[in-house]
């Protein structure tokens, strides 16, 4: 049994510390070795049974999750998935968690008993898996933090020749997940303000919360970042956020390209979803748009990407050291379909170069 993964659930509710306990307990590879009810117990446990992951809430009794957050990465680095209340100040809290050293998050609504439980226990699980299957996950975050500030570690070699044609892009399409929140903080901020396509991001993520990532992105990017809305002209120079629970979609009229926000495909796995996004930008700008595929769970982009250098365009992958989860880049990689692979900081340094 030592081969299960160990997760310590903390929660200051007994219903949800057995919501989770039950669903992540329900697969033979997982094994909830410990449940705390505030932060504190949370730490004492952590250090005690030092476990693959943590369960986290962030509003608690006694010590908070991200005062707890702090503390764990400190005395006991540990893979963190934050449990949060899907509101607005929920959602600054949980990227604010992200931005500590939280892998991922779970909305606190999703994980209570619906229609939808086995989709939820399902998500959890992978996640966890996921996010334990990484290797020096600490390490690739320490990387990460240091994004824009002065180093002398050297990315690893790669054998790809990372030169991108320069074809005249009109456009930038970026797709993202499970990491995505703190990646996107690091590196959006050092494209330059020079820029003049506009940038279209998805980022895996429930309403509420793209709200708040964008906000927050728009203060610290020196070009403007808006949660895209339905019936927005497009801007050059402006970076789109797709809304959470909904595609972005474009479409031209003449040479005006506006954004609309749609459910359909309803039957995509991820809403918004990356593939539609870039599928959608493709039919409007052809192959003068640059895909760009960094960390996150699955193949969601691969698609896009496919079709994209089928037309004689180009992509960026980012680099396994970098990736806070190597899934979607290494998609692109593995399919012969990235013309350059680079870790995280590089990324805007080619998009300020070619663009």
């Amino acid at each position: 049994m030592r081969n299960q993964i160990t997760v310590l659930v903390v929660d200051d509710s007994a219903f949800m510390r057995k919501s989770l306990s039950i669903m992540l307990g329900s697969d033979p590879e997982i094994s909830v070795i410990a449940t705390a009810r505030n932060g504190q117990e949370g730490i004492e446990l952590a250090l005690k049974h030092k476990p693959d992951l943590i369960t986290l809430d962030v509003e608690m009794p006694v010590m908070d999750g991200l005062t707890a957050l702090k503390k764990i990465m400190n005395d006991c680095p540990t893979s963190v998935i934050m449990v949060s209340s899907v509101t607005t100040e929920g959602a600054q809290a949980t990227l604010k968690a992200l931005e500590l050293g939280a892998v991922d998050f779970i909305p606190k609504e999703m994980s209570y008993v619906s229609v939808n439980i086995s989709k939820i226990k399902e998500d959890l699980i992978s996640k966890v898996k996921e996010i334990t299957r990484q290797k020096s996950l600490r390490e690739r975050l320490s990387r990460l933090k240091a994004i824009g500030e002065r180093t002398n570690a050297k990315p690893k070699e790669n054998t790809h020749s990372n030169v991108l044609p320069q074809i005249g892009y009109s456009a930038v399409m970026m797709g993202i997940s499970t990491g995505g929140p703190f990646t996107l903080q690091k590196i959006l901020p050092l494209i330059s303000e020079k820029i003049q396509v506009p940038i279209f991001v998805v980022q895996h993520m429930p309403p509420k919360f793209t709200k708040s990532l964008a906000d927050r992105l728009n203060g610290m990017c020196k070009l403007d970042v808006k949660e895209a809305a339905n019936g927005d002209s497009v801007e050059p120079g402006v970076i789109y956020v797709a809304p959470g629970g909904y595609h972005m979609k474009l479409s031209k009229s003449n040479s005006h390209v506006s954004i609309s926000t749609t459910l359909e495909p309803s039957d995509s796995l991820h809403r918004p979803s990356v593939d539609v996004m870039f599928d959608s930008v493709i039919d409007v700008y052809g192959k003068h748009a640059l895909g760009v595929v960094m960390t996150g769970m699955g193949k969601d982009g691969y698609e896009g990407v496919k079709r994209l250098k089928s037309l004689g365009g180009s992509s960026i992958a980012q680099d396994e050291e970098s990736c806070v989860v190597y899934g979607m880049p290494k998609a692109i990689v593995e399919g012969g379909l990235a013309d350059a692979v680079l870790p995280a900081e590089k990324i805007p340094e080619m998009i300020n170069k070619v663009v």
